[in-house]
């Protein structure tokens, strides 16, 4: 059996066109990442140095584990009463944290 005329051709074409969409996909992430390494730089954003909290993973989980024991809720709520404290309090910040 023979491949129709042309046939090869834009099989040929197909792929150096997908091959010029992961390229261009590629090289507009990697735009992407430089400028938001250079806001960064410039303080504007928090990008690739963590600034969180370990308290915020903590806090979500415990979210989650109150959907499984409810009654676990009252800890979560006390929690964030006193970190909202904390920050009202306009004391330093402990050194635990």
């Amino acid at each position: 059996m023979r491949d129709r005329p042309g046939g090869r051709h834009r099989q040929a074409a197909a792929q150096v066109r997908v091959l010029l969409y992961v390229a261009l996909a590629v090289a507009g992430l990697y735009a992407v990442h430089r400028a938001a390494c250079r806001a960064e730089r410039r303080g504007w954003i928090h990008y690739r140095e963590g600034r969180g909290r370990s308290s915020a993973l903590g806090n979500a989980l415990l979210e989650v584990h109150t959907l499984i024991e409810p009654s676990k809720r009252f800890v979560l709520e006390e929690r964030l009463r006193d970190e909202a404290d904390e920050q009202d309090s306009g004391d330093p910040p402990s050194p635990s944290r």
